[in-house]
């Protein structure tokens, strides 16, 4: 295929620069001496993929040069080139494209420690997004979200628990964020040595982490200690290991420079030092930012003309395709340089396969049918599992299957949206927490009280009750339950539906997609009778059967309009488009024994669509008492709360008590939920706290009170019976900790201090609440025997530690065995410990297994010397600790070490 890669940055470039003017030859040649039906090089598949797009660009005018370096690259027609939106999202799953396998958030990935199990995830991810991409190319769809090249994953360093964007990272730990990372390219990228399965993109490069409500103007200015042995070893292994095919930059200033257009990051690191030869993105808009917030350029053609002479290759934007031309015609920069870039985009494309035969590309023939398949579904059950850090146990779990009844409290408890933190997809069945325990208890009595809302404040739409299926059915007489669903392609419900169901519950929350592809994985659309993504509409009908008699307040929710009748009688009204989900209610007597039509009638505009209908009985009592009555007659109580994507993610703009833009100012559980928990605890009854967050809580006197505490993350489309598996024992927890929960009393550093002096467990200098590594099992493990099969090693050696570890319980269960090394007596300034090892293993009880790492000088003891202008290694003693977290040594022992030079 001649698709010889050439991986040295100066000679690449001289490389794409030949080709170039080739290109440009050979195509005024070809018209004066080829026929007009003659194939274009950039067809030709015997040709490489470098030539073939020199070719290809070479043939596009200026005007069209630029809009191919925006993220949505619009059809040429003429050179049969189709639009094409490089904006893909998948995080923990492919998001916003309608029907998914949702696996835990990247934080709870993170949580497993298990590097096989991550790469399965990865590899079903991308088998999903092949396989939705070519569904999409057979509907004649090249829109965003439809593509092959995804934006994950996130690199970044979780260096502060504020973050709300720290649920999207691996942690704060650079060695777990690297073999995360590495592991999820490669199931991203595939193995095929000709092309790639997708195109994987770490972000964001590479000092970034908050504030959000900042992000757009700030400057950061890290001492060189901090950059290079904090915030880019995970981007260095991620090019050079796994070779990534993207690079994202950042929106904020790294030293003055923008990181979207920062000569420092992008070319002398990146191109120069790394030998990256990929392509490089800006973050949405970042180019814009340039001359608005930033204010280093006072044009933006001079911002266009910046960010490509730096090593922005793509726009997600408009700036380039608006103004790239203007910089050209002002002399900013030459078309030879877009030329170059441009070359380097349409590669990236020809290496998917965009440009060939599909029978030739291996990966375009995915069958559709792997899309949310019982395989990937199971594995999102395992995957979640293999996530819960079991925090506390004094003897609480598990849970006994013997209760007479059970009480489940809490606002995230029956949350969706507690499943899916940012970036998802639309699962085909998600299990709630509330869901889980009620399937794993069939013979007990599970009462269910919300008690509280997430946060003060908040008009949360999910509060109210659903109308469960035994009060609703489609028409009179009619022995199923629920509402009758018409389908309709339009906001105007005219004409016939193009599906009808019925659906036992109105209770749907789509991504940015459409229910088109959750319909299509159930078997009920297909390309005759799909939903469309944006603009469509449901009605509901049917007869409502109130169980008493009395005053209900009935409530819909919707993301945009919605109508409400009962007996004919429009009672709710809200036929226009909304920004989120907005609930209203109305209060109306109803009899018991009598049937009340109802019709529910919605529409979607644009992106995220919600519906949702629920109620309250006569006679409810608040929130908060229901939840102390559930508890009072319960045999024991599970506490769901924390937090959810709505309060903590990416740049919003709601804010409340203790969130600010999607970033917290407070770490404690919120206080609606302390006060709840506390009120709980003290009715007598054990109680079992299952935080559901994407960042580390300060939950102090849960700690101190409370007989037993899990976290579940956001444990992705089976948590519900993940979480429940582990309440009643049928797994055994073995997470682990991939960030510091500190103590509410904690002071720390400012937010927008980049400076890591305090900060994780490498320089953090107080108490932890809990450790970084922290886990609990259901059984215990023993260290023994601790061997170093040398005494000195070379800076550029090697060495094996060894270790015995042996299950000392009564039930097989996983350990997750983690190896920390620090210097004896530090030369310089020096993180505490850090992790360079960790290996998750499976025993029997009584079975002992020798766990090896390999150690490395070079690149596991080295630190930055910035007058060398490299990495080295200091010569001395180091101590090998290996234990069950950082806090929890079990072995250990020493190696001298010869001091030396680490490449940089």
């Amino acid at each position: 295929m001649g698709t010889t890669r050439i991986t040295h940055p100066i000679l690449r470039r001289a490389t794409l620069a030949v080709l170039l003017l080739g290109a440009l030859s050979a195509q005024a040649q070809e018209r004066e001496a080829e026929p007009a039906s003659a194939q274009p090089a950039y067809r030709d598949t015997s040709l490489g993929f470098e030539e073939r797009a020199a070719d290809l660009v070479s043939r596009m005018t200026l005007e069209e040069k630029a809009a191919q370096m925006q993220n949505d690259a619009p059809a040429i027609e003429r050179l049969g080139l189709p639009a094409y939106d490089w904006w893909n999202e998948a995080l923990h799953g492919v998001a916003r494209a309608g029907g998914a396998t949702v696996f835990p958030q990247a934080i709870g990935m993170a949580a497993s420690f298990d590097v096989p199990l991550m790469g399965e995830v990865a590899t079903a991810i991308s088998d999903e997004a092949r396989a939705k991409h070519h569904e999409f190319l057979r509907r004649g769809q090249h829109g965003r979200y439809q593509g092959l090249t995804f934006w994950s994953p996130n690199i970044n360093i979780f260096r502060d628990p504020r973050w709300g964007r720290g649920q999207e990272t691996y942690g704060e730990d650079p060695f777990l964020t690297a073999r995360m990372g590495v592991t999820f390219v490669e199931g991203l990228q595939g193995d095929d040595p000709t092309w790639r399965k997708l195109d994987a993109t770490a972000k964001h490069f590479a000092v970034h982490s908050g504030p959000e409500a900042d992000r757009h103007h700030f400057d950061v200015h890290p001492s060189e200690r901090d950059l290079w042995e904090t915030y880019l070893p995970a981007f260095q292994t991620l090019v050079q290991e796994a070779d990534v095919a993207a690079v994202m930059g950042a929106y904020n200033r790294v030293y003055g420079e923008s990181a979207s257009a920062s000569e420092f990051l992008l070319e002398d690191i990146l191109r120069e030092r790394w030998g990256f030869d990929g392509y490089v993105m800006s973050d949405c808009w970042a180019i814009r930012d340039i001359y608005t917030t930033h204010g280093i350029t006072d044009t933006p053609e001079e911002a266009a003309a910046l960010g490509v002479k730096n090593g922005t290759e793509l726009n997600c934007g408009n700036t380039y395709a608006a103004h790239l031309p203007v910089a050209v015609r002002k002399g900013l920069i030459t078309e030879a340089e877009l030329d170059e870039a441009l070359t380097r985009l349409f590669v990236a494309r020809m290496r998917l396969g965009m440009f060939d035969p599909p029978e030739r590309v291996r990966w375009a023939q995915t069958p559709h049918s792997v899309n949310q398949s019982p395989q990937h579904d199971a594995l999102a059950l395992k995957m979640a599992q293999e996530s819960i850090v079991l925090l506390k146990n004094d003897g609480l779990l598990p849970l006994s299957r013997d209760m007479k009844r059970l009480a489940v409290v809490g606002p995230t408890a029956d949350d969706t949206m507690a499943l899916l933190g940012n970036y998802y997809g639309t699962p085909a069945a998600p299990v709630t927490v509330l869901a889980g325990i009620r399937a794993a208890l069939p013979e007990t009595e599970v009462v269910y009280a919300r008690g509280t809302d997430l946060v003060e404040g908040r008009d949360d739409p999910s509060a109210t009750p659903l109308i469960e299926p035994q009060f609703l059915r489609p028409e009179p007489g009619s022995s199923e339950r629920g509402l009758r669903g018409e389908y309709f392609r339009d906001r105007d419900l005219q004409g016939e539906p193009v599906l009808v169901r019925v659906d036992p519950q109105i209770a749907f929350r789509w991504d940015r997609g459409s229910p088109t592809d959750t319909l299509m994985a159930r078997g009920e659309a297909g390309p005759d009778n799909a939903v469309p993504d944006d603009d469509f509409a449901i009605r509901w009908s049917g007869q409502l059967l109130p169980p008493v008699s009395g005053r209900y307040r009935i409530e819909a929710a919707a993301d945009d309009g919605m109508r409400l009748y009962v007996d004919g009688k429009l009672v709710l009204n809200h036929w226009e488009d909304a920004e989120r989900l907005r609930a209203d209610s109305a209060t109306l007597d109803l009899e018991a024994g009598r049937a009340y039509d109802i019709r529910l009638e919605y529409y979607d505009h644009e992106r995220d669509a919600a519906v949702r209908l629920a109620w309250e009985q006569p006679g409810a009592k608040p929130p908060f008492e229901a939840a102390l009555d559930a508890a009072r007659n319960a045999d024991a109580v599970v506490f769901v709360g924390g937090l959810t994507g709505d309060v903590e993610g990416e740049e919003m703009k709601v804010d409340y008590p203790g969130f600010a833009g999607g970033d917290r100012t407070d770490i404690r559980l919120p206080e609606t939920q302390r006060k709840l928990l506390e009120a709980l605890h003290a009715t007598g009854k054990p109680v079992v706290l299952v935080l559901t967050t994407g960042s580390a809580l300060a939950v102090d006197w849960a700690k101190a009170n409370l007989p037993a505490i899990l976290v579940a993350w956001y444990p992705g489309q089976r948590g519900g019976d993940a979480v429940a598996d582990v309440l009643f024992g049928d797994a055994n927890p073995a997470g682990r900790l991939p960030v510091t929960f500190y103590s509410a009393d904690t002071t720390l550093p400012p937010f927008d201090d980049y400076a890591m002096a305090g900060r994780t467990y490498r320089y953090f200098e107080g108490e932890p609440l809990y450790a970084f590594g922290h886990g609990l099992s259901y059984t215990h493990f023993d260290y023994a025997d601790l061997r170093i099969d040398r005494e000195r090693l070379a800076a550029d050696g090697e060495a094996t530690v060894s270790v015995e570890v042996r299950n000392a319980g009564t039930r097989a269960g996983d350990e997750v065995v983690q190896l920390y090394l620090r210097p004896v007596d530090p030369q310089r300034e020096r993180a505490r410990r850090e992790l360079r090892g960790f290996e998750r293993i499976h025993l029997a009880p009584g079975e002992t297994r020798t766990v090896s790492f390999r150690i490395r000088p070079d690149r596991d003891l080295r630190h930055w010397d910035a007058d060398a202008d490299r990495y080295a290694v200091d010569p001395g003693e180091y101590e090998i600790e290996v234990g069950a977290s950082s806090a929890d040594v079990r072995v250990s022992g020493t190696i001298e070490v010869e001091g030396g030079a680490a490449g940089g």
